[in-house]
C-alpha cells in the first residue's frame, strides 16, 4: 500500500508540502522552546479562527485566500498588539496577550452563527492537508522560504536578544526590532501550518520537534536543524502511516510528534527518565 502511495502524484504533492511545513515549523520552534512561550502560541493558534470567521463574513464565501487572510491579520493584530501594549511596562506582554486573545475568540464566537459555510470550517480546525490546492502551495512556499531565510540571517542578534536583551541593546541590537521579527515569524509558521494541521493542532507542530530535541542535546542550533528534522521527517511519516490506517493525516502529525516526545523523555540517553543516571555520571 506504501508504494502505491508513493507512486502516486497526488500524494507526491502531499508528502512534499508536509516536509516542507514540518521542516519550517520545526525549525521555528527552536524560537518557541528558547522563548518558552508555548502558551502565547497556543493563544494565537486560536486566535486564526475568529480571523477565517471575519474574513468569511466580509466576503460572504470561504476560500483558501479569504481564510488566510483572516489568519493572518487576526494573529498579527493580536500578537503585534500585545507586543505594542507591553512596551509601556505597566502590562505585561503576557497579560496583554490574554485580553485580546479571549477579546478575538469571543468575537469570532460571536460570528459563526451568522456564517452559512461554518460546516466547513472543520477542514481549518483540524486540518485538510490531502485538500491543498496550487494557492496553498505557492502560499505556504512562500511563507517558509520567509522564515528559514529571515531566521538564518537574523540568528545571531536574535537568539542574543532571546538570552542578554540588555546586552544586544548594549551592542546595538534593535532588540523590539526584532522582538518583532520573531513574533511576525511565528504567525506566518502558525497560518503556514494551518491547510496541514489546522488553528487547534497548530501548537503541536511548533512546539513539539525543538522539545524532543531539547531532552537529546544541550546544542542550541541542533533545535532549529534537528527540529526542523524531526518536524519533517516525522510530517512525511505521519502521513504515510494516514493513508494506511484511514485517519486524517493533522492529528496524525502531532499524535506522531507527540509520540516521538514522550520516548525522549522517557529513554533519551542524557535526560531520559528511564534511563539508569549512574551510567552517565560515573567518573573515568
Amino acid at each position: 500500500m506504501f508504494e502505491e502511495l508513493l507512486n502516486s502524484p497526488f500524494y507526491q504533492r502531499t508528502l512534499a508540502v508536509a516536509a516542507f511545513i514540518g521542516f519550517t515549523n520545526g525549525f521555528f520552534s527552536g524560537f518557541v522552546v528558547l522563548r518558552r512561550n508555548a502558551l502565547s502560541v497556543s493563544a494565537l493558534s486560536h486566535t486564526m479562527l475568529p480571523g477565517i470567521a471575519f474574513g468569511i463574513l466580509v466576503t460572504g464565501y470561504l476560500s483558501q485566500w479569504n481564510a488566510f487572510i483572516g489568519a493572518l491579520f487576526a494573529a498579527l493584530l493580536v500578537g503585534l498588539g500585545s507586543v505594542a501594549v507591553a512596551r509601556g511596562k505597566r502590562i505585561a506582554e503576557g497579560t496583554s496577550l490574554a485580553v485580546l486573545y479571549t477579546a478575538a475568540f469571543a468575537a469570532g464566537v460571536a460570528i459563526l452563527p451568522k456564517l452559512e459555510t461554518r460546516t466547513e470550517l472543520e477542514h481549518w480546525l483540524f486540518g485538510d492537508i490531502l485538500a491543498i490546492g496550487n494557492t496553498d502551495l505557492w502560499i505556504v512556499f512562500t511563507m517558509g522560504a520567509v522564515i528559514l531565510v529571515a531566521g538564518n540571517l537574523m540568528m545571531r542578534p536574535l537568539l542574543l536578544t532571546l538570552f542578554e536583551p540588555n546586552v544586544a541593546a548594549a551592542q546595538g541590537v534593535p532588540t523590539r526590532a526584532m522582538q518583532y521579527l520573531v513574533f511576525m515569524m511565528l504567525v506566518l509558521a502558525l497560518v503556514s501550518s494551518l491547510q496541514a494541521v489546522g488553528c487547534v493542532l497548530s501548537v503541536g507542530l511548533l512546539v513539539t520537534p525543538a522539545a524532543t530535541v531539547s531532552l537529546l542535546t544541550d546544542k542550541t542550533s541542533a533545535l532549529f536543524w534537528g527540529g526542523g528534522l524531526i518536524g519533517g521527517i516525522g510530517s512525511i511519516v505521519a502521513v504515510l502511516l494516514s493513508g494506511y490506517f484511514g485517519i486524517s493525516p493533522g492529528p496524525a502529525i502531532v499524535i506522531l510528534l507527540g509520540t516521538l516526545f514522550i520516548l525522549a523523555y522517557l529513554f533519551s540517553p542524557k535526560y531520559g527518565l528511564l534511563v539508569p543516571k549512574f551510567i552517565f555520571n560515573r567518573r573515568p
